[in-house]
This record gives structure tokens, sequence and C-alpha cells, in this order.
């Protein structure tokens, strides 16, 4: 497996911990990575940046090239545009649907969405929404690692495990949302990616989605899209 990630969000949104379960799961496998620092500022509601880059091979550089980026996750879907320049042609974008407004000329949401709509491989979950039914909007990270999972060579074991670590001091409890959290994330990219598969307009997917009940994205069955 060899995948430059960019991880994007804000502060307090959890980026941090989505790079942690990655780098888990990576070392659970015997990979090799390395993580940049942060960029940008990492306090409560200032712009947020990580990089990850993972391989079989020894990785020499901690720094994606612009350009370069396999998969490009936001917690915040402005931060996903902020950093687009770093996505390959044929990369990937994960974004959350909810706007993250710490800014007074934060742009209108449906045009910021549309942009990320318009980027050929991509998902929008309603993070925050899933996060809720699985018991914490604080899980709204895991609910993007769920549906990034969909575009990452690993096992789902392996990163339901490296889940269990990352929130092991937490106990049970928060495991166990983390965990609903990145299953109904991953269902839901895989319902949305059926849906725009169908050749439906995204806000008409995601707008669909928002009427499945969040209990009905766990479990082996997929809802499938209907218009």
């Amino acid at each position: 497996m060899k995948a430059d990630i960019i991880l994007a969000g804000v502060g307090g949104q959890g980026v941090l911990t989505v790079a942690k379960v990655v780098c888990e799961a990576a070392l659970g496998r015997g990979l090799k990575f390395k993580q940049a620092e942060v960029h940008g500022m990492s306090q409560r509601g200032g712009s947020v940046q990580t990089h990850l880059r993972i391989d079989e091979e020894e990785v020499l550089s901690d720094l994606v090239a612009q350009g370069q980026a396999d998969l490009l996750v936001a917690v915040e879907p402005l931060e996903a545009l902020r950093y687009g320049t770093w996505l390959a042609p044929e990369g990937a974008v994960v974004a959350s649907a909810n706007p993250f407004v710490n800014i007074t000329n934060y742009p209108d949401v449906g045009d910021v969405l549309d942009r990320v709509a318009g980027y050929e491989r991509h998902v929008l979950i309603d993070a925050e929404r899933l996060a809720k039914g699985a018991g914490s909007v604080k899980a709204a990270n895991v609910v993007i690692l769920g549906a990034t999972s969909v575009f990452l060579d690993m096992p789902l074991e392996e990163l339901q495990a490296a889940i269990d670590r990352t929130f092991a001091r937490a106990g049970d409890r928060i495991i166990g949302i983390n965990r609903r959290a990145f299953a109904m994330g991953r269902a839901a990219a895989l319902a949305y990616r059926d849906g725009l598969g169908k050749g439906a307009a995204s806000k008409d997917v995601l707008a669909w989605l928002v009427e499945v009940e969040p209990d009905a994205l766990i479990g082996d069955e997929v809802p499938t899209y209907e218009a």
C-alpha cells in the first residue's frame, strides 16, 4: 500500500485524531509512515492541516508535494477547497458538508459544496448528523474517517482495531460511539457514491441521505439511492 494524504479542518475538529487512527492501522500492518507537523493555527477555530505519507518502503519525506495527494480529507468543506491544489488529478476528496463559519466573509455554503462536488472523485457527508446518531457530535471526525475508508487499501478490521486502541483510555462507551460513527460514515460514503453512479446530483443525494436513519447505516446492507 502507498498513500499520500492531506488532512484538513479547523482546530477542535479532531483532525489529528483521524491521522492517529490511520497511523495506528498502518503500524499494525507493518507499513512505514511519516506525519508532518500541523500547518496553520491549531487553536480552536484556526485552520489545521497535516500531511500523512504511508508506504511499504521507507518514507523519506513527511511532506506531500502539491498535486500529488491521493486523498484530501477535510472535516470542514471550505478546507477541502483551501488545499485542493495538493490533490493529484486522479485523487479523491472526502469532506464534511457541515461548515464551521469562523470568518465574517465565509462564502455561501451551497457554493462551497457545489465546488467540492466538482471534484471527479469525491464524497460529501453530513458528518455532524451521523455523529449525533452514533452518540456524540464529537465523533464527526470519525464519521469522516469511515467515509475515507472506502478509498484506503486497509482491511476494515484493522481500522476498527486502531479505533479501539486510540480511544482505549476513554472507555468502552466512547469506543462504541466511535465504532458506530465509523460504520455510519463508511456506509454513507458507499450510498453517496451509489447515488452519483446513478447520475444523481450531489445535492440530491445529500438530501436523500438526510432521510436515511443513522441506524440504517449500521449493518451489512448499505442503503441504495432512490430518487
